[in-house]
């Protein structure tokens, strides 16, 4: 990363780590990177939402975007960048166990924006509940100091392009494809 980007990274997370960090949020922050880890409560609502004959287009492609995110992010991304996490670069007491992989881009950070994308484009009201819990996840992993501020950015930017993608073939998808799969279900 270039020094300036490096530079602004460390501030913020020493601004954090200075000065939000308190009890409550020692307690509450590991549990909610807990609901992040591997994607797991957006593969949950993405499968909530396949179950649901209304918004199965939704379901089955957010599905899909989460899988090319892991693709894309996890298994290339953060193996071609291959950035140290800040916790690896200075020690702290980490509250959460040291993650093994690399930092850029953030994991969580691009499940939960296209997550979010998808579950609001599925029904604006769903969003009520997925911005926020997309926006707070970002913000545990700055918290937890496993990840640098562009990491989250640019774990953001991919999730709102992989949600875009999957809003757009959910709507291209006809609805026949729908029929012949709940047939199949049933």
């Amino acid at each position: 990363m270039p020094d300036f980007i490096q530079a602004v990274d460390w501030a913020v997370l020493h601004w954090i780590r200075e000065n939000l960090h308190c009890g409550a949020l020692d307690f509450l922050m590991p549990k909610l990177t807990l609901l992040g880890e591997g994607g797991a409560v957006w593969i949950v609502a993405g499968l909530a939402l396949t179950a649901s004959k209304k918004y199965r287009k939704h379901g089955i492609c957010l599905l899909l975007a989460l899988l090319a995110g892991l693709l894309i992010c996890n298994v290339g991304l953060k193996n071609i960048v291959a950035r140290p996490r800040p916790c690896w670069l200075e020690a702290v007491d980490l509250l959460v166990k040291n993650p093994s992989d690399y930092s850029f881009p953030s994991g969580h950070t691009w499940s939960a924006v296209t997550g979010a994308w998808v579950i609001t484009a599925a029904n604006r009201k769903f969003g009520w509940w997925a911005i926020p819990l997309a926006a707070a996840l970002a913000f545990s992993r700055l918290y937890l100091f496993v990840h640098f501020p562009s990491d989250i950015l640019f774990g953001a930017l991919i999730g709102a392009a992989l949600g875009l993608a999957a809003v757009g073939l959910s709507r291209k998808l006809p609805d026949k494809i729908r029929r012949v799969y709940t047939k199949k279900r049933n």
